[in-house]
């Protein structure tokens, strides 16, 4: 959808914000010559909208649009619920509209940017029965998609409530170097071939910012530790395990359940690495293809084979790691169903102990959205089927979904799914995810997030992404952290 495919007016309340990504799920390919407007009046109590669509100057004009649909607050005073009301049912006003028009509904509804289970574990929290038709009659969700909502929802909360999450927080350490940069990365990684006399200086303010971190949380457990990058194997074994030490060294690690390292990369990964970790009890990693198929790697950037994803993986295994998840990606550049279908038989056969599938989500930054040019002739199609697909295979597998987490402008409004086997399920992503405790976090780009449990609060302190910005402003992004209260 280019700038002058939909002409968008909003008169009144702004929400263009909400308004903008659902349209755009509506529109990802909108015809260069074809022609949206959209004109949305916003009063205080009240809305018009009206839509007109030209899909070639060769057809009619389809119009819809709604007349002074008042929205009713009934007794609520809170200003922010009265915005999330207002903002609901303006949306679902268009979404009607827009789904009328052009014959399409969409699998999430009017969700977009959205954690669909934090909304239905609160609901689940106040003993609420039936909590996926909440999904269905207020977001419009289709009925199968409140239903994973719920089930999974339900399985984050069976897994929280038994490790006192309430009187705990988790810690993040980023790792912000890469092999290589794939062409759909945002997460600002740095190529490490083109940053390596940053290395040892980064590690030195990292571990500044570790030990100041350990100081800030006095009244409760530290409880899950992720490191992620990046890839933080691209340093060095001895340089990974200084990050390691560091953080053993200053955090009381004995309420710790979990601890991760994503490994990431397989062309990162060798026996002394995968040895120095295991000496350190880390007890879960991930090695992540993407896909299995070489050409798809080739293309969108990743400088390592098929065989050696393989390789690596069976050498963790005779290391003795027993916890070990691989990251997929559904909807990658010029991929098919068959394609994903080649990694799922794959991943079958390696039988990892979780799975995440998430989907191509085209994000403003990376370098297939900002050169299509390069990838013209190699358009995502039949993600909705991968996703079936993983869906089916890993069942009968034995996995299940545990978690579930969406982005904005992700390919045919889908999801991203945890799958692991029973026991293996990562405690860090759900807490993430759900927002249910404070994660404290180090690394350029890292951003740390404080939550008061039952008190309805939420803060959010973000270092600085560019690796060298945060090296020469070490000292500022622990005083952000110092100075920040909730």
């Amino acid at each position: 959808m280019t700038k002058n495919d939909v002409s968008l007016k909003i008169n009144g309340l702004d929400f263009r914000q909400d308004v903008e990504p659902l349209i755009k799920e509506f529109f990802p390919g909108l015809m260069h010559d074809g022609k949206v407007e959209i004109s949305i009046s916003a009063g205080e109590h009240a809305f018009d909208i009206a839509v007109c669509i030209r899909k070639n100057p060769d057809e009619d004009i389809l119009c819809d649009g709604i007349k002074d649909e008042t929205v009713d607050f009934s007794s609520e005073n809170d200003p922010k619920i009265r915005h999330r009301d207002y903002r609901n049912q303006l949306l679902r006003g268009l979404y009607r509209i827009l789904s009328h028009l052009t014959g399409q509904e969409l699998p999430w509804g009017i969700l977009t940017g959205v954690r669909p289970t934090k909304l239905v574990y609160e609901r689940i929290e106040r003993g609420e029965a039936a909590p996926w038709r909440f999904l269905e009659q207020n977001y419009y969700c289709s009925h199968d998609k409140s239903v994973l909502a719920s089930l999974i929802a339900a399985t984050e909360y069976r897994l929280l409530e038994d490790m006192d999450y309430k009187n705990g927080y988790s810690l993040y350490v980023g790792i912000p170097f890469c092999p290589s940069i794939c062409n759909y990365c945002t997460f600002g990684s740095h190529p490490i071939k083109n940053f390596q006399d940053c290395v040892e200086p980064y590690i030195e303010a990292l571990e500044k910012e570790i030990s100041y971190s350990a100081t800030y949380f006095h009244d409760i457990r530290l409880k899950t530790v992720y490191i992620g990058g990046g890839t933080p194997t691209a340093i060095s074994a001895g340089q990974l395990a200084r990050v390691i030490d560091c953080i053993t060294g200053h955090f009381d690690m004995s309420d710790v359940r979990e601890f991760t390292v994503e490994a990431g990369r397989p062309d990162s990964i060798d026996r002394d690495k995968l040895r120095m970790l295991k000496s350190r009890n880390i007890g879960r990693i991930s090695i992540n293809p993407q896909t299995f198929v070489q050409r798809t790697l080739d293309l969108i950037g990743r400088e390592h084979t098929a065989e050696q994803v393989v390789a690596a993986f069976e050498m963790a295994r005779e290391e003795g790691f027993d916890s070990i998840n691989m990251d997929l990606i559904a909807g990658l550049t010029g991929e098919s169903a068959a394609d994903f279908m080649v990694t799922l038989e794959n991943v079958s056969r390696l039988a990892p102990d979780s799975v995440t599938v998430h989907t191509l989500a085209r994000k403003r930054a990376a370098r297939i959205t900002m050169n299509p040019e390069l990838y013209e002739g190699y358009e995502s199609r039949d993600t909705d089927k991968m996703l079936d697909a993983a869906a089916r295979q890993l069942k009968e597998d034995g996995y299940a979904p545990y978690y579930l987490y969406r982005q904005k402008n992700m390919t045919g409004n889908l999801e991203n799914i945890g799958y692991s086997k029973p026991g293996k399920e990562c405690l860090y992503n759900i807490l993430i995810m759900e927002e249910k405790h404070p994660i404290i976090a180090c690394g350029a780009g890292a951003s740390s997030k404080f939550v008061r449990e039952g008190q309805g609060r939420f803060g959010r302190v973000e270092n600085v992404k560019n690796v060298r910005e945060y090296i020469a402003r070490i000292d500022e992004m622990i005083a952000r952290k110092r100075d920040y209260k909730l």
